[in-house]
């Protein structure tokens, strides 16, 4: 009887320990070793890989300032000066509690900041219009808890931009820094501004720029191809400049008004008596020949000054020809009305005096008064 209680007892036993779970030797990770062997296999997060945990696009928010402008050649269509890039945009892999950081965000300066950027995704952005390798580069990175990101770049170097000369001197110009996404394409990363950005997007106050005055800064998106059919998002910010006229009117204008003068004088320098006139045409057409050659000495010099105007239509293009077109119609009133006498041989002396009479006054009134259209339109 007391072996049977017993085997009884010792049978129950077994069977509640059948029905517990089995025990284990915690590992070293602080769970079993499946589970060890599972996350030691999983593959490391890769921070340098384009963000997308917001989407794609990712925005890359950017402005720029422009801190000083040390030379600016509208010859040669370029500027050397030094600009601040801003670039902000969102990594949220990057997130880290705030508490941590009693200042508020992680900044990397200098080499530091060079290093973290290696370790983590940052937009692939170039200055285009960059002439060479900048002469100062300086770079700062900062990261917020949240996840945000911040890259301050200051660059000093020589930028080339295009030149439109159809107002000078009354022209303004836009020193102008592009921004384009080298690697990724549109649908990757997006270049765009808002309005913090365009209050960042400013010149230094004390920005002085010798014989041109700084104005706004204004912001253009483009696209730039790339390959296969794809595009790159990109940014044009230029400071908008307007030269400073005063200077210029003095030894462009006033010379090209006064080479005006010279077909001019041949014209009201003979008179009529009776029909009949009285000075001699050689003398009269050796001003006119002379007149030619100091417009053509004029052309030249101007041309090598401000070899920027020297292509296209502008202001000044448009007064050397007209100077052209009223030595060439002096030559003609002094071969065609003084040497040979058309209007006598047609229609009699009297009409000959009145037809001299009549552009005594009609030729300089046309002539100056079109020159002066010319400048009123490239000042307004």
């Amino acid at each position: 009887m007391r072996v049977s209680i017993l085997l009884l007892l010792f049978l129950a036993a077994q069977m509640v320990a059948a029905q517990q779970p089995p025990t284990s030797v915690a590992s070293p990770a602080g769970s079993n070793p499946g589970a060890a062997k599972l996350t030691a296999q999983l593959p490391a997060q890769d921070l340098t890989k384009l963000p997308m945990g917001k989407g794609l696009p990712v925005t890359v928010r950017v402005g720029i300032d422009f801190q000083r402008v040390t030379a600016f050649d509208d010859n040669e269509g370029t500027f050397t000066g030094t600009v601040d890039m801003r670039l902000r945009w969102e990594d949220p892999r990057l997130r880290y509690p705030a508490e941590t950081i009693p200042r508020g965000f992680q900044e990397y300066r200098g080499p530091e900041a060079e290093q973290k950027m290696k370790e983590v995704w940052t937009p692939p952005v170039d200055f285009t219009n960059l002439k060479g390798p900048p002469s100062y580069q300086a770079t700062s990175l900062r990261i917020f808890p949240g996840g945000r990101v911040e890259v301050m770049q200051r660059t000093t170097g020589q930028f080339a931009i295009p030149i439109d000369a159809g107002a000078f001197p009354f022209d303004k110009q836009t020193l102008s820094v592009d921004v384009t996404v080298r690697r990724e394409t549109t649908g990757e990363v997006s270049l765009v501004v808002l309005q913090e950005d365009i209050d960042f997007s400013r010149p230094a106050q004390d920005l002085v720029i010798d014989g041109w005055t700084p104005g706004l800064v204004s912001i253009k998106r483009y696209t730039e191809p790339g390959w296969y059919g794809e595009f790159h998002s990109g940014l044009d910010v230029g400071l908008t400049v307007a030269r400073n006229a005063g200077r210029v009117i003095g030894i462009v204008f006033i010379p090209l008004l006064a080479a005006l003068f010279i077909p001019m004088l041949a014209i009201w320098m003979n008179s009529t008596e009776e029909g009949e006139f009285q000075i001699d045409t050689f003398e009269l057409a050796n001003i006119v020949v002379g007149g030619l050659f100091a417009v053509i000495a004029l052309n030249f010099t101007i041309n090598s000054i401000y070899r920027s105007v020297s292509t296209g239509d502008n202001t000044v293009t448009r007064l050397f020809a007209l100077n052209y077109v009223a030595l060439g119609l002096g030559l003609a009133v002094v071969v065609l009305l003084y040497r040979y006498n058309v209007a006598k041989r047609l229609f009699g002396r009297y009409v000959q005096e009145q037809v001299y009479g009549y552009l005594s006054w009609a030729v300089p009134l046309l002539a100056f008064g079109t020159a002066l259209t010319f400048i009123f339109v490239a000042a307004s």
